[in-house]
């Protein structure tokens, strides 16, 4: 129980939250709305969703102030690779709070001069490249870890007709393909907070892509991705621990 009340007072864990509840909303949401005699539920489903999705807009309204502080943050790693991806990804993040911020202007009618299409292009646009630059980062990361686990199991093998790693390497491209998937997983086993960071990028690029009809999902497949991504950001929340650090 103090563990959920430290959770829910924090700003970024109240956001996750209503964020796990507006894609839930919206996958069941694609999922009732084939089957006969669920208009109501879904009705309710559908007003749900966007009232947790305005409610929303009220705590990223400082997401821009963070945004800026995690790029002072990132201009400091030491690893150029992760040190230019996360300055320009949160740079990126920068202006898109900018954008989602106008929009919600907008929204609450505070001016009506501003046009929405065109501010909804430019922060799916900012939000796109910032994941994309990440899962640039995550992928870095991950060859490092899987180069690791490799050295790491080749000082274990004493006998040198054992390969390094356990399995047979053949030249069939099959071998090579389960050779490579099995390091992966114990790449990613061996280091949560990066398989973390990789799937939530991951889940999170499915809707700014099909915003900008780039790649078209469904809200079914937009809605499991947000879910499975605020849950995993619930998790990076509640446990500090498993945050992927900038080294």
């Amino acid at each position: 129980m103090d563990a959920f009340t430290r959770f829910t007072n924090q700003t970024q864990g109240r956001d996750r939250l209503f964020r796990a509840t507006q894609y839930t909303c919206m996958l069941l949401r694609y999922l009732l709305e084939p089957k006969a005699g669920k208009e109501k539920v879904v009705m309710k489903l559908k007003k749900l969703e966007s009232s947790v999705s305005t409610g929303r807009k009220w705590f990223r309204l400082g997401n821009v102030v963070h945004a800026i502080q995690a790029t002072e943050q990132s201009i400091h790693a030491t690893d150029l690779v992760p040190r230019l991806c996360l300055t320009l990804a949160n740079l990126n993040r920068v202006i898109y709070f900018i954008c989602d911020t106008i929009l919600w202007v907008r929204s609450v009618g505070l001016t009506s001069g501003i046009n929405k299409e065109k501010w909804r292009t430019r922060a799916a646009h900012h939000y796109c490249f910032s994941l994309l630059l990440s899962l640039v980062r995550d992928l870095y990361e991950i060859s490092l870890q899987m180069k690791r686990v490799t050295r790491d199991r080749a000082k274990k093998e004493k006998s040198a007709s054992q390969d390094p790693l356990g399995y047979s390497v053949a030249d069939e491209e099959t071998e090579w393909l389960q050779s490579f998937l099995l390091l992966l997983f114990r790449s990613l086993k061996q280091h949560p907070p990066l398989l973390l960071d990789t799937v939530k990028n991951l889940c999170d690029i499915l809707n700014p892509l099909d915003q900008l009809g780039i790649y078209k999902s469904n809200p079914g497949i937009i809605g499991l991705g947000g879910l499975v991504s605020s849950i995993a950001g619930m998790i990076t929340v509640a446990y500090p621990q498993m945050k992927l650090k900038t080294c």
